[in-house]
């Protein structure tokens, strides 16, 4: 989810040729108005309860399946920006018992209360960063308007996107996204980001390639739908590729995550959410 709400941030747009009737966007004031409504994934999902369920299966290097794990949670946000409460409730198709659930909810609750004391200053902050990162991915990628096709119904501005090579990146997510090329398709009438295709063009290392690194090739796909007419949110993240980890460990993988039953969070919504025996 987190890449794919990064990559919110490149809805820019280049010059194209359009072979249908209706002319393509002028570059200038598309990317203005898609910039002007520009939100990370991350900052949006702060303001809503939904379920996350994520399927994993391992490949062999034939591309044959041989393990498939799943995991679902219930996820809500924190006082503190960016630390989202993912309760796990099933796994593998099985619930997890209502006393484990318990548990977890009175972890969280001791760390909402101390969060929630430095709310205003944290919110203060991530509004910097993500006001920089915008900056940045602005400058980083060469976004070009490529054609208009239809989005499940909906029309959308197909756009390519590629690192600019002469362009030095100081985000943690700019280091990451620098890696990455593709293509996005951008709602025409709400300038909203629909879905993204990337592809890794380096190798990504973390933790010096000590913890792990994802193999150059690697794919990333996410698709984003617009919830109750108002408000567009992840509705699947892909991705697909080898990586290597603790310098020994190899996998091969396909894991897919998909969100649904969006709410809007309130304290009714959480009191209505806490398990019951």
């Amino acid at each position: 989810m987190a890449l794919g709400g990064l990559f919110v941030f490149a809805a820019a747009a280049g010059a194209g040729d359009e072979p249908a009737a209706a002319p393509l966007p002028e570059a200038r004031a598309f990317l203005a108005e898609v910039r002007q409504r520009i939100h990370t994934d991350d900052f949006l999902l702060d303001q809503y309860t939904f379920m996350e369920k994520q399927t994993e299966r391992r490949l062999d290097g034939d591309g044959h399946v041989t393990k498939v794990t799943s995991s679902s949670y219930e996820v809500y946000p924190s006082a503190e920006p960016g630390h989202t409460y993912r309760k796990l409730v099933e796994r593998d198709g099985k619930a997890l018992p209502i006393d484990d659930l318990a548990k977890e909810d009175s972890k969280q609750n001791e760390k909402e209360a101390r969060a929630a004391a430095r709310s205003p200053e944290v919110q203060a902050e991530r509004r910097r960063k993500e006001a920089e990162a915008i900056e940045e991915l602005f400058r980083l990628y060469d976004i070009r308007i490529v054609g208009r096709e239809a989005v499940e119904g909906r029309e959308a501005i197909l756009v390519t996107f590629a690192p600019r090579p002469d362009v030095e990146t100081t985000t943690k997510a700019g280091k990451v996204l620098k890696k990455f090329s593709g293509r996005a398709w951008i709602d025409e009438a709400d300038r909203q980001l629909v879905r993204v295709e990337a592809e890794l063009t380096d190798d990504l290392s973390f933790g010096f390639g000590i913890l792990a690194k994802v193999k150059k090739g690697s794919r990333a796909e996410m698709q984003r739908r617009k919830v109750n007419d108002e408000i567009w949110l992840p509705a699947e993240a892909r991705f697909i590729g080898r990586a290597r980890l603790f310098l020994v460990k190899g996998l091969n993988i396909d894991t897919l995550s998909q969100y649904s039953d969006y709410k809007k969070f309130t304290v009714a919504t959480e009191v209505e959410a806490a398990p019951q025996k």
